[in-house]
């Protein structure tokens, strides 16, 4: 029986397999949003510190300050799952066994979440290692759920059928967001006098969130997929997809074009992904802010966002791709020079709002440009794509370690803000490189112009 199911023909484009497969997006997403931005770094700033002057936590015996362990624990994190990345693709490409690779991630991410209420000032440790194993579930589980798109969609539909995926995961980000934002400042209309158990809750409403709606994924996406034929026999197939980011690797090489703008991508999204990662802490810790105001930020952020991926949509159909990448950019640095100066709420804010224009905007940019930039006889644009993801993830970590050590060295996260500004610095001259070879090309490209 299992061989017939094993063998059957997957149906590209059945609507019930689609709305399962978007739903994953709405089950998922509530950890970015509750976990990575909102709610954990405020709490866990919180119940690390000893006092108002001191910042210092012990990890396994070793003092280390409170926001220096956060970053680096996202560095690890994310460095395991950029190691494990090609890995993942390669086992969903040969084995077939892409849901359950994916359900495996799904209980190890949620599973991690609902361990958070468990997290206090006497259970560090724990709090960090479910922390970091929830960010490896999240991360992990994505690639196998990219991995279903060209499954069970076809060509034509891909571009839609994303688009939905992503708006179902801000919609249920911001619906759960929202709830437990509620209970966090009216926590006596739960009933509840602790003051830290609302956000502990919300850690475990992302567990029940992320398993619950999940299920609709699974029991909908199809239990096998095709499995790819290797062209070498005597390849083992966990070697395969680093073997084919070391092809990648070579093929940008040759490209003077494309290896200046990954250099410059790689530099952006330091600064870009570092920032989406330590603003809310940055608030807490430097300002003095509360929920009542950072949590907030956090969804005009998202809700900013959403405006800045359309307005810089259109400056790049009117600039061309690079121009539009440039410009945002460019304000990227100027609002980290005003991050360092800020010393108030309605400040805050205002840099909020212009991080939130810019990252919706750069990192839809940023993505559209890769794409335009590939070889145009290439038909392998997975690999390509599994390269970029590694890419953004090592950014991840570069940036989050980096931010770690320069507030380790000097003790204030104000100097790691100048330093994800010169990430963006550095960033932007590789783009203008990018730019200045791309204007020498006989015959430039349509990413300079894409206006009709």
């Amino acid at each position: 029986m299992k061989k017939a199911i094993r063998n059957n023909p997957i149906k590209k484009g059945d609507p019930k397999v689609i709305r399962g497969w978007v739903m994953y997006d709405w089950a998922n997403s509530v950890y970015q949003l509750t976990i990575a931005s909102a709610i954990f770094p405020i709490y866990y700033n919180q119940v690390t510190r000893g006092g108002p002057d001191d910042y210092t936590v012990k990890f396994f015996g070793h003092e280390i300050i409170n926001t220096v362990l956060y970053s680096w624990a996202i560095a690890a994190a994310y460095l395991l799952v950029a190691f494990l990345t090609p890995l993942l693709s390669s086992l969903a490409d040969y084995t077939g066994r892409r849901k359950t690779f994916m359900q495996v991630f799904t209980w190890i991410g949620a599973l991690s979440c609902g361990t958070l209420f468990f997290f206090n000032e006497s259970t560090i440790e724990l709090g960090i290692i479910a922390f970091a194993l929830g960010t490896v579930g999240y991360g992990g589980s994505i690639v196998y759920y990219n991995s279903f798109l060209p499954v069970i969609c076809p060509p034509k539909d891909q571009d839609k059928v994303s688009a939905r995926g992503y708006s179902m995961g801000y919609l249920g980000g911001v619906v759960l967001l929202l709830f437990n934002l509620f209970m966090i400042l009216k926590p006596g209309f739960f009933g509840i006098s602790d003051p830290l158990l609302p956000a502990r809750i919300s850690f475990f409403t992302v567990f029940l969130w992320w398993i619950g709606f999940s299920q609709i994924t699974f029991r909908r996406l199809p239990r096998y997929t095709f499995r790819k034929r290797r062209k070498d026999k005597d390849s083992h197939i966990l070697l395969e997809g680093y073997r084919e980011l070391n092809r990648v690797f070579k093929e940008v090489r040759k490209s003077k074009k494309l290896s200046l703008y990954l250099i410059g991508f790689f530099f952006m999204m330091m600064g870009l992904l570092t920032t989406m990662f330590m603003a809310a802490t940055y608030g807490e810790k430097e300002l003095g802010l509360k929920e009542d105001i950072l949590i907030p930020v956090v969804l005009i952020i998202q809700l900013v966002g959403m405006g800045g991926a359309w307005l810089f949509s259109r400056l790049s159909g009117r600039l061309g791709n690079l121009q539009a990448l440039l410009i945002s950019v460019f304000m990227w640095i100027l609002t980290c020079v005003g991050a360092f100066y800020i010393t108030s709420s309605v400040e805050f804010m205002v840099v909020a709002f212009f991080i939130g224009i810019v990252m919706g905007g750069s990192q839809a940019l940023a993505r559209s440009t890769y794409s335009k930039m590939l070889p145009e006889t290439t038909t392998d644009h997975t690999s390509y794509f599994s390269f970029y993801d590694v890419m953004e993830k090592l950014a991840t970590v570069a940036g989050t370690f980096s931010f770690g050590v320069i507030e380790a060295i000097t003790g204030s996260m104000r100097y790691s803000v100048l330093a994800i500004g010169i990430f963006f610095v550095i960033g932007i001259t590789f783009l203008l490189m990018t730019l200045r070879a791309e204007n020498m090309q006989k015959k430039p490209v349509h990413i300079l112009n894409t206006k009709k």
